[in-house]
């Protein structure tokens, strides 16, 4: 069996590294050997171990604490990459910019997945372009690299999967309502995703201002964490919690939790206000799960809905009133927001399926080795 070793940034599980351990199962079923190499300790290190990976860890610091160069990180991973392996899969650009030259030195097939629309160097794109195959995670994303540089034969799209089971529509039960002490009646409006400016959860603030004035019984879930420390993030932060503060309330900040699948079914809706968007993970999680969702027409969104199948709604980035009046819409038209969301779970179905996505990476691995 050919072996695959996945190399990966974060130690956090995020959307790149739930959309890599969702195809785990599939990649093993189609006759790979998966090895990771990433930080040893955090939620990913925990997850691999759970799904019986082998993980060696991402060195990136000597033994006092200070980076390595990048030539010497490049040089450990060599080292690592000698040991064993048949394919290589960069999981993020960062992960992918690191290991390019490294694979085109060892002659190792190698994939590399891009995961953000951001600007890169003309370096950055000469080290991606190392590898054997760019994997996008929408056209919006492989438009946006080929346009400032990378290879257009080797950059293909392949779009991210859920596990259709797990994500599944599933009647209330009403546990976030107790949970959070809020009468049987009240309307949950949530938002997942970092706590960030690119996720747009002041947008959402800004709209639950002018919903909360007309809509008296409805409140708005924020469920995510800040990872960033830059001061900006950290002000973003705090600008959130004080615009939660102000709405008396009815707008909570619940952090990380491990029950979004559960979560997602106790929602009226999902609202997604992101300043962009390559291919939302959790706007798959809430069409597979039959949430109706208002998001922001940016990135791969459109994508997941095109507008033809009315599986949500699609409002500007950064127009408040846009975001609130498609709340409000959704809230008070119950037969809009059920057809809304079984077209999402239709969607979901169709194109974004863990089964579906294990096979067309597995495919991409096959013309390689």
């Amino acid at each position: 069996m050919p072996r695959l070793t996945l190399l990966c940034e974060y130690a956090t599980l995020n959307g790149g590294e739930q959309s890599m351990l969702a195809t785990l199962d599939g990649v093993r079923r189609l006759g790979f050997t998966p090895r990771a190499i990433a930080p040893p300790e955090g939620p990913l290190a925990d997850a691999l171990r759970c799904r019986d990976v082998e993980l060696l860890p991402l060195i990136t610091h000597d033994n006092s604490g200070g980076r390595l160069s990048l030539d010497r990180r490049r040089e450990v991973l060599a080292d690592q990459l000698r040991r064993g392996t048949d394919l290589l899969h960069a999981n993020s650009l960062s992960m992918g910019r690191l290991s390019g030259p490294v694979a085109a030195q060892l002659n190792l097939p190698s994939v590399v997945h891009l995961r953000d629309i951001i600007n890169l160097s003309r370096q950055a794109l000469m080290d991606l372009n190392c590898h054997g195959r760019l994997l996008a995670v929408s056209q919006a994303t492989r438009e946006y690299h080929v346009a400032a540089g990378l290879d257009a034969e080797k950059t293909h799209v392949l779009y991210n999967g859920v596990d259709l089971d797990r994500f599944a529509p599933r009647p209330a039960s009403g546990y976030l309502h107790r949970e959070l002490r809020l009468p049987d009646e009240a309307i949950l409006v949530g938002t997942i995703g970092q706590i960030g400016a690119r996720k747009g959860q002041d947008v959402l603030a800004g709209a639950a201002r002018l919903v909360a004035a007309r809509v008296p019984n409805v409140h708005f879930l924020v469920i995510g964490r800040r990872h960033s420390q830059k001061d900006e993030s950290r002000r973003f932060e705090a600008d959130l919690q004080a615009a939660a503060d102000a709405l008396s309330g009815r707008m909570h900040l619940l952090g990380v939790r491990d029950d979004v699948d559960r979560l997602l079914g106790e929602l009226t809706l999902l609202a997604h206000p992101a300043r962009q968007e390559p291919l939302g993970r959790v706007l798959l999680e809430s069409a597979a799960a039959g949430v109706a969702v208002v998001a922001s027409d940016v990135g791969g969104t459109r994508e997941i809905f095109p507008p033809q199948r009315n599986a949500a709604i699609l409002v500007p980035p950064d127009d408040i009133r846009a975001l609130a009046d498609a709340i409000e819409q959704l809230i008070e038209g119950e037969p809009m927001r059920n057809c809304i969301a079984t077209a999402a779970r239709h969607r979901a179905e169709e194109a974004f399926g863990s089964e579906q996505a294990s096979d067309a990476l597995v495919e991409h691995y096959r013309a390689l080795v």
